[in-house]
């Protein structure tokens, strides 16, 4: 049996991080987002994933910074409007809850392999009876290598963006109907 899971955004967060001065840590979230995972039964093994973000609901809690982000030097959100990653392989690694997903994540219509190591925090029922999975993925990208190249420089020398992009992925999965494989 086919299992279909859908991204569950009241109780996800899609994050990242990056330095700024190469002193500080600046965290972003897309606050619009949504995806899915195709299971066979409840097992996320050999699963399907896919991720589709708005570019334009990055906040990083500045405005400034913010419209910055969206803009031609950074993501070109009206060219760009979404950031998305399509599963390769979901699977185990070590003990029942770790797995490593790998993709092709689009950024600025560049696509690049990434690798992301998953936590399976458990699965439970919510009050309403919904089947609910828990996850946290990991990993980090090289920002220029998806065209974010803006690479201002302070007038003492110091880099005022960093190169590499932590990505943190908190993800509520909610269960849909079980259908008979094709």
């Amino acid at each position: 049996m086919a299992t279909t899971w859908l991204i569950d955004p009241m109780h996800s967060e899609v994050q990242f991080k990056v330095k700024h001065l190469v002193i500080s840590t600046v965290t972003g979230s897309f606050n619009s987002f949504a995806g899915s995972a195709l299971t066979e039964g409840d097992g996320f093994e050999n699963g399907q994933v896919e991720v589709s973000i708005q570019v334009d609901s990055v906040n990083t809690s500045q405005d400034t910074r913010d419209q910055h982000l969206r803009g031609e030097d950074f993501f070109d959100a009206g060219q760009y409007p979404t950031i998305t990653f399509k599963s390769t392989s979901f699977t185990k690694k070590g003990g029942d809850e770790q797995y490593t997903l790998s993709g092709d994540l689009t950024i600025k219509g560049i696509t690049k392999p990434v690798t992301l190591d998953v936590e399976h925090g458990g699965t439970a029922v919510d009050f309403y009876g919904n089947t609910k999975a828990g996850f946290e993925a990991t990993g980090k990208i090289n920002r220029k290598e998806f065209g974010l190249t803006w690479g201002g420089v302070t007038e003492a020398g110091a880099i005022v963006v960093g190169e590499d992009v932590k990505l943190i992925f908190n993800i509520q999965l909610a269960k849909q109907a079980e259908v008979a494989a094709a």
